[in-house]
């Protein structure tokens, strides 16, 4: 029998973990596809040794047209990195449907076709691992992210269902959940805010204007201390692919080991009353 495939596709990997995890993967002799919406904005990761594709996990045509590529030139995909991502802030009742369904679909709708899409080659060679990146705030919720939370815990639930359903097929599914993170996240997180609904009179303006600051801190203030670089998820995804038998849920960074550990022993009066010591409660 042929060795299966092992070409890593990497989606997200204009910058951030994406990228790094790319540049890893190719220094340690992975075949990588890394992939971006514009592919000249990954120019330097084809210097370094990686293939690069355009890919918008928002568009059925760019996912499959990537696929095919990667399935004719190794046969299958052999590691899917579901890693592109980004997280709409605002109140529930000011981020427009419209700002909400696009975080689906970049988040969650995007990842599950994506995976649809390389399975069968996958499957027929009995062998891939499918790594999803979620997040410790799909273990919790802190006010103003209501949106991407939820996206992180479908990711929970698709991710365990994956597990069970492709575990008979060679098939591994890893679900990372990293804290905070020393990347343009935060950045993106916070411009997200724009397309929140601001008009008239506004009884969400302060609080969303907290929220905006209180992310923005998070990432350029003293909580940089319990985060980590994405050179360290990077590391955390290599190991993990190399494994046998990888776990099921990896918990990267001192926040998101920290944070999840308090929000399991708090009650949910006990965490309201801690978040009302960072956030405006709207009234």
């Amino acid at each position: 029998m042929s060795q299966p495939s092992k070409a890593a596709l990497i989606t997200g990997c204009s910058s951030g973990i994406g990228h790094a995890t790319a540049l890893r993967l190719v220094h340690d002799g992975w075949s990588v596809y890394a992939t971006a919406r514009r592919r000249e904005t990954i120019a330097d990761l084809a210097d370094a040794g990686a293939n690069t594709l355009a890919l918008d996990v928002t568009d059925e045509q760019s996912m499959s047209a990537a696929v095919a590529v990667v399935e004719e030139a190794e046969g299958a995909v052999g590691v899917l990195i579901n890693n592109a991502g980004y997280s709409q802030s605002g109140a529930i009742e000011t981020v427009p449907l419209e700002a909400m369904r696009r975080q689906f679909e970049t988040n969650v709708f995007g990842l599950v076709r994506l995976t649809q899409l390389v399975l069968p080659k996958m499957r027929a060679q009995h062998w891939g691992k499918i790594v999803n990146l979620g997040s410790m705030g799909g273990r919790l919720t802190f006010p103003g992210g209501g949106h991407y939370h939820a996206t992180k815990y479908a990711l929970e639930a698709i991710s365990d269902a994956l597990r069970f359903e492709l575990r008979g097929f060679g098939i591994d599914v890893i679900l990372l959940e990293p804290g905070l993170i020393t990347t343009e996240f935060g950045d993106a997180a916070t411009a997200s805010m724009a397309a929140v609904d601001s008009s008239g009179d506004d009884p969400y303006a302060h609080f969303n204007a907290t929220v905006g600051a209180v992310t923005k801190g998070a990432y350029e203030g003293p909580m940089r201390r319990l985060g980590a670089g994405p050179e360290r998820v990077a590391k955390v995804i290599e190991r993990a692919i190399t494994r046998s038998r990888p776990p099921a849920r990896i918990t990267i960074t001192p926040s998101a080991k920290l944070s999840i550990a308090t929000r399991r022993l708090m009650s949910d009066r006990a965490w309201d009353a801690a978040m009302r010591r960072q956030f405006p409660q709207p009234e």
